[in-house]
């Protein structure tokens, strides 16, 4: 049953598996902990070209944003009782952080494209209350 579309965030605990439908769709299936507290673990889908490149580019440890439906299936334990499994069938993997070691210049070439704001000019933009047109 598809519930609702989400965006989530959290750790990668299982290396992606890529598989392959009868029609040689690729399909890349990985799951993320979205609340290391609790250890809420949700199982992520991934169709196309795309599953490709998540196949490729994440791996266990890595911390990724979800963009897709959240599904929930309902599976029996081995003991006979039900479970609910959550999963997302994404449409969007976005790594947010990795385990790979950068080298201290990539770091500080990517430090120096961020882009800064002071407060001073943000203030001097902002809309009076008598120029909103509602």
């Amino acid at each position: 049953m598809t519930l609702a579309k989400v965006f989530i965030t959290g750790k990668v605990v299982k290396n992606p598996e890529k598989r392959f439908t009868q029609n040689d769709l690729p399909i890349t299936s990985f799951t993320i902990d979205a609340n290391p507290q609790d250890e809420t673990l949700v199982r992520v889908f991934i169709v196309g070209n795309s599953a490709e490149t998540v196949e490729q580019t994440v791996k266990m440890g890595d911390s990724v944003l979800v963009e897709g439906r959240l599904q929930t299936n309902t599976v029996k334990t081995t003991s006979g009782k039900d479970k609910k499994i959550f999963e997302i069938n994404a449409s969007t993997v976005e790594k947010i952080s990795g385990t790979s070691a950068q080298s201290p210049q990539s770091t500080a070439a990517k430090e120096s494209n961020l882009v800064q704001f002071s407060t001073e000019e943000m203030s001097e933009d902002l809309i009076d209350e008598d120029e909103i047109p509602f």
